[in-house]
C-alpha cells in the first residue's frame, strides 16, 4: 500500500477524504497547487483515473486528472468519508440529490459515489 493511501485512511468520518480536481491542465494545476501550498504530487494513480495524488495536512488527499471522456467537464469534487456508503447515498438521494454516479469500487482504495445537489457534485467514499 502506498503512502498517500495509508495517510488517506486515517482520515475520520466525516472529513473530507479526497479533493478531485479534472481540468485540461493537469501540470499547469500541480504546478500552481504545489507552488502555492507546497502539496507534493506522486506519480499517476491509475485506480483513481490516473491522478497526481498529493497527501493534505490532516491526511486527506487531492487527486487531479484529465477528465477521462469528452463529456466530462471541469470540476472541483470534495469527497467525504462515510461508514457506509449506500447508506449515505441512499439518505443524499432522499434529501434531495441526483445519484450520477453509482457505488463504483475503486480496487485496495474503498467504494464511491457522486451526487449533486444545485449543480454542485460531492462524492462520498467509504475505506476498505
Amino acid at each position: 500500500m502506498m503512502k498517500v493511501q495509508e495517510d488517506a485512511m486515517a482520515v475520520p468520518e466525516s472529513a473530507v477524504h479526497y479533493l478531485e480536481i479534472v481540468t485540461p491542465e493537469v501540470a499547469t494545476a500541480q504546478r500552481l497547487y504545489s507552488a502555492a501550498f507546497g502539496w507534493s504530487f506522486g506519480a499517476p494513480v491509475p485506480e483513481l483515473g490516473n491522478a497526481v495524488v498529493a497527501t493534505l495536512p490532516g491526511g486527506g488527499c487531492c487527486g487531479i486528472r484529465a477528465p477521462m471522456h469528452d463529456a466530462e467537464t471541469p470540476v472541483v469534487r470534495p469527497y467525504v468519508r462515510v461508514a457506509d456508503l449506500d447508506a449515505a447515498t441512499a439518505e443524499a438521494v432522499r434529501a434531495g440529490a441526483t445519484l450520477i454516479l453509482a457505488a463504483m469500487e475503486l480496487p485496495g482504495w474503498g467504494r464511491i459515489t457522486i451526487v449533486e445537489l444545485g449543480g454542485i457534485q460531492q462524492g462520498l467514499w467509504q475505506v476498505p
